[in-house]
């Protein structure tokens, strides 16, 4: 390794016990991986393909969805090349963009989030303003906004730490991330932990703010309403709510799991620190697969007609 000026290569060192058990894991994670992949695509083209279903709330949702497929390609391969790999390193330029990629995706996620209960606001609470307030062109907005401005904050953070001097070449992580790459510099780190502090803040705290308060203004809706009119509402927000409770706190054990590295075991912390690139894109299709009607009503049409015998001529 290179370093005189700069760390050329750093080492993954958070690979478990890899020399004895490397092919389970590689079969273990081909199979969630392509799970992954299969189970997205499918909601995700039945929601493009269906006229029906290009409204804000399924679009929201097929937005949701790809957002899951981007993030898991930027941690997927490279841990699957690891696996079989005799030496799990990386190029500091790669591993930098890595990070890039994977924090675009939980912050964008927490933003698609903020707009889908957003949808659920208006359509809930101001149904006779829902067509005004949520035009496709708003839709069209906010799903920009989702992701440009998690790019540009995480743009700053890329180059906040690519000037930076490295002396030490390991990460006790299986994949890279922002926080770990600071953490081996040897200069002063002050304006990178500050603006990471700043970016968490301003990524996390107004979408979660939104979501409880919207949630709280639905709930109070639904109670004063007809029975029918909440077993319909609770419906269309239970999952968006699993969803994103499930994210929220798998991504808050990932934080809190990165500050306290040093004081827990090394394989409980790889498995808090793949939590929310596991669960969510694994369990996000499912979960609006199966709860919201229409979608699962077309999934079942999708299946059947592929089942259907060609007539031969």
């Amino acid at each position: 390794m290179d370093s005189s000026t700069n760390v050329t290569y750093l080492t993954l060192a958070g690979h478990v016990e890899l020399e004895k058990h490397r092919y389970v894991y590689f079969i273990i994670t081909v199979m969630v991986y392509l799970l992954i992949i299969c189970c997205n695509a499918v909601v995700i083209y039945v929601i493009c393909m269906n006229k029906t279903l290009h409204e804000p709330m399924y679009i929201f949702i097929a937005a949701l969805l790809l957002n899951s497929l981007c993030g898991t390609t930027a941690f997927y391969p490279k841990l699957l090349i690891d696996f079989l790999s005799e030496r799990q390193v990386v190029s500091y330029e790669a591993c930098v963009f890595q990070a890039f990629c994977i924090y675009t995706y939980g912050m964008s996620e927490f933003t698609l989030l903020s707009a889908m209960a957003y949808d659920r606001y208006v359509s809930i609470c101001k149904p006779l303003q829902y067509a005004t307030l949520v035009k496709m062109s708003t839709v069209k907005k906010l799903l920009f906004l989702s992701w440009f401005l998690p790019s540009c904050e995480n743009s700053v953070g890329l180059i906040l730490t690519y000037r930076l001097q490295l002396c030490k070449h390991k990460l006790n992580r299986i994949y890279c991330d922002n926080y770990s790459i600071v953490k081996l510099s040897c200069g002063d780190t002050l304006v990178n932990n500050v603006y990471g502090l700043l970016v968490l803040i301003v990524a996390v705290v107004p979408p979660v703010v939104f979501i409880i308060y919207s949630y709280i203004r639905i709930l109070t809706v639904c109670i004063r309403s007809s029975k029918d009119f909440r077993r319909k509402a609770l419906h269309t927000c239970l999952p968006h709510l699993f969803i994103f409770t499930s994210f929220s706190m798998n991504s808050c054990f990932e934080v809190i799991n990165n500050r306290l590295q040093s004081s827990i075991p090394l394989i409980i912390s790889v498995i808090l620190s793949v939590d929310y690139l596991v669960i969510p894109p694994l369990f996000n299709p499912i979960i609006y697969g199966l709860k919201l009607q229409e979608i699962l009503i077309k999934i079942k049409k999708l299946i059947s007609h592929k089942k259907k015998p060609h007539a031969s001529f």
